[in-house]
């Protein structure tokens, strides 16, 4: 039976005047209060941090602050999220986590605290004016059953915050009462599911389990084991949420297909006893650019993750920058190996995109 998750622990809680003006961000204040957090009431809604002059020294004092802001109409603004849904609901901006190669450095400006939004209802209501409109899976023949798609792990760890928030499941009860054909989406590296089982989600919310071998996860600091994450991914089906694996980032390092090979098997031992499964896989390869690159070397400094150029080509984005992926012929080999291993224990999931 895996160990149950450790709740992520903050040592403080900035909280911005308009945000105490929000019923939902005082819920999370009286949460932090009742758990021992400081709580540190700002007088304007700037974020005032003070970091340490050492760079280290402050990407830990970022690291466990949550700061309780106000998102803005520009962030209220959806954008296009493909290749995994329609459109991108933030909740928050930032994770606890400490991945080596986390995809927020260099996209998220300043240290990396994490910024949760109290306007939780004025985001929810923007949600209507969506639906019908996206590319991804709302006009796709191939995945028009999904309807509308909204996806809600873009800039953040939902799950993860959870437990000071609420606001996961405050958003899969919306979507549950939202009689439409919508759906909401997370990906998660974390377990703490207890809250979210016994919510009336109605099958429109699907959890999806980010996973990677235990040879790398020295590359995922302060997330639960993989073991603990496919558990809770169990539990979820069993409640009736549909599921899906996010195998992220694969990592072409030596005896890449052993490890990988023993990981899908895993989470097809976690999830064989499930009846109606209903279960997608999502594939993305490790990526980089030199801005994430310079980034994540003064974060994790002597990482062992191998960030050469080497056996790399670069790809131009939709937003006109440049990122490193694998050659074509790794490409290949990978793309090949785990479309092969998917079809062989999950015969009836899809594959919703490689990339």
């Amino acid at each position: 039976m895996p160990r149950a998750a450790k709740p992520v622990r903050w040592r403080r809680v900035l909280v911005t005047r308009s945000a105490r003006e929000h019923a939902h961000g005082l819920r999370i204040l009286e949460r932090a209060a009742a758990i021992g957090i400081e709580v540190v009431e700002l007088a304007g809604d700037r974020l005032v941090l003070n970091p340490p002059g050492d760079p280290r020294a402050a990407y830990v004092d970022a690291k466990s602050t949550l700061a309780v802001v106000v998102a803005p109409p520009s962030k209220r603004r959806l954008q296009p999220i493909a290749p995994s849904a329609d459109w991108r609901v933030d909740l928050a901006e930032g994770c606890p986590a400490h991945c080596s190669y986390c995809y927020l450095a260099g996209s998220l400006k300043g240290p990396p605290i994490t910024r949760v939004y109290a306007n939780l209802e004025e985001i929810l209501n923007v949600l209507p004016a969506y639906l019908g409109q996206g590319t991804v899976t709302s006009r796709s023949a191939v995945r028009s059953n999904e309807g509308t798609t909204f996806e809600a792990s873009c800039y953040t760890d939902p799950l993860a915050l959870e437990p000071l928030t609420g606001s996961l499941s405050a958003l899969i009860e919306w979507f549950g009462n939202w009689d439409v054909e919508a759906q909401l989406r997370f990906t998660t590296k974390f377990a703490n599911v207890g809250s979210l089982l016994n919510q009336d989600h109605r099958g429109r919310t699907r959890m999806r389990a980010s996973i990677n071998p235990k040879a790398f996860a020295r590359f995922e600091g302060g997330t639960d084991p993989v073991a603990d994450r496919l558990d809770a991914l169990r539990r979820m089906a069993m409640a009736g949420y549909p599921v899906g694996l996010t195998i992220a980032p694969i990592i072409a390092a030596p005896a890449w297909e052993a490890a990988y090979a023993e990981l899908i098997e895993a989470a097809a031992r976690s999830l064989q006893a499930v009846s109606n499964l209903d279960l997608t896989v999502e594939l993305i390869t490790h990526r980089f650019n030199a801005g994430s690159k310079a980034v994540l070397e003064t974060w994790y400094p002597g990482s062992a993750l191998d960030m050469s150029i080497e056996g790399r080509v670069a790809k131009r984005t939709k937003f006109g920058t440049e990122k490193l992926v694998y050659d074509g012929e790794t490409m290949r080999r990978l793309r090949s190996f785990f479309e092969r291993e998917v079809a062989i224990r999950f015969p009836a999931a899809a594959i919703l995109y490689w990339t």
